[in-house]
């Protein structure tokens, strides 16, 4: 995995190459406009977010060599397996890996967080 050295979010998005800016800032965005009030952060080299003031990481996002990855949660991946099959999209157990970042449908994308803040909200 890549990890960058950045300690923003901010610094992370500076080393973003310009063919994949849009879909990174993309994540950044979605996720910024969906969880309101959750922690932006850097973790493990990549932005995540999580609930305020919690340790654990909800979903993050990363620049790979040959793929953008999504971490969204192996719950969150179950939930919309039939809209993640697409060719060009590569799911593992907690993560979803854009080989073709134009395959990157955000409102999946938004659907999928929404469906993880919901979930968190109703186990607090």
């Amino acid at each position: 995995m890549v990890q960058s050295r950045a300690a923003t979010v901010d610094a992370f998005m500076l080393e973003v190459g310009p063919e994949r800016l849009p879909y990174i800032q993309g994540l950044r965005d979605a996720c910024l406009k969906v969880l309101p009030g959750w922690d932006e952060k850097m973790s493990y080299g990549m932005p995540a977010y999580s609930p305020k003031g919690r340790p654990d990481i909800g979903v993050a996002f990363n620049n790979q060599k040959q793929h953008v990855a999504f971490y969204a949660g192996q719950k969150a991946i179950l939930r919309f397996a039939a809209e993640l099959s697409v060719p060009g999209i590569d799911c593992g157990k907690g993560c979803v890996r854009y080989k073709n970042p134009k395959k990157m449908d955000f409102a999946v994308i938004e659907a999928m967080l929404q469906d993880i803040r919901v979930r968190d909200e109703a186990a607090c």
